[in-house]
């Protein structure tokens, strides 16, 4: 006969997952990809390393699952964001909040944005990017549907302001960087939507 855990047992593994992932987050946040070892997690989780690899088989799944877990987090504060103002104020607000948020927490953005990681993380990175790409494009689309943007390929545009933006937060990230990021990102965003440089 199988093994069946007890909804008691059940619960104390669902908890100490969710703090090998806080504890993952924090790592990630402090020390980068690199440094988010399986041991020094479990260290900061205050578990033994076997108990995470239970969880976990291996440290790109560990991170994979964090990934999912902050990007979740990012989605749904650009999703806010987007809620409000006319087209280009919602598209702005993404870009405003996607790279406010990530200078708040350059050592975690750095790791989700550009940081080396193993095969199985990059193609999570991706999916980041792509979620991004998709709250963008459809505010574009409702735009030019509306005739409030010139014709154009939202999912395009989106992709490519999805990339521009990851692109000048690296150096800012690495701590290379100056104040104006975000006002220089804000004006090749409406630029590239087709608008003039104010909202």
């Amino acid at each position: 006969m199988p093994y069946r855990r007890t909804p008691k047992t059940q619960a104390r593994l669902d908890s100490q997952r969710g703090e090998i992932l806080a504890a993952a987050i924090a790592l990630l946040a402090e020390t980068g990809y690199a440094g988010c070892s399986m041991a020094a997690v479990a260290a900061r989780a205050g578990v033994g390393t076997g108990s995470v690899y239970r969880q976990f088989p291996s440290k790109a799944d560990l991170v994979v699952e964090v990934f999912r877990e902050v990007v979740s987090r990012e989605v749904d504060a650009v999703e806010a964001a987007a809620s409000q103002g006319d087209v280009r104020e919602r598209v702005v607000a993404v870009i405003e909040t996607f790279a406010g948020r990530a200078l708040k927490a350059p050592r975690l953005a750095y790791a989700l944005l550009a940081e080396p990681v193993d095969a199985v993380v990059e193609a999570e990175r991706l999916v980041f990017r792509r979620a991004f790409r998709e709250v963008i494009a459809r505010n574009i689309a409702d735009g030019v549907t509306r005739g409030l943007l010139p014709p154009q390929d939202a999912e395009a545009t989106a992709a490519a302001l999805v990339g521009a933006g990851a692109e000048m937060l690296v150096g800012p990230l690495a701590g290379d960087g100056g104040p104006d990021t975000i006002p220089h990102l804000v004006t090749f965003t409406l630029r590239a939507l087709g608008g003039s440089d104010g909202v």
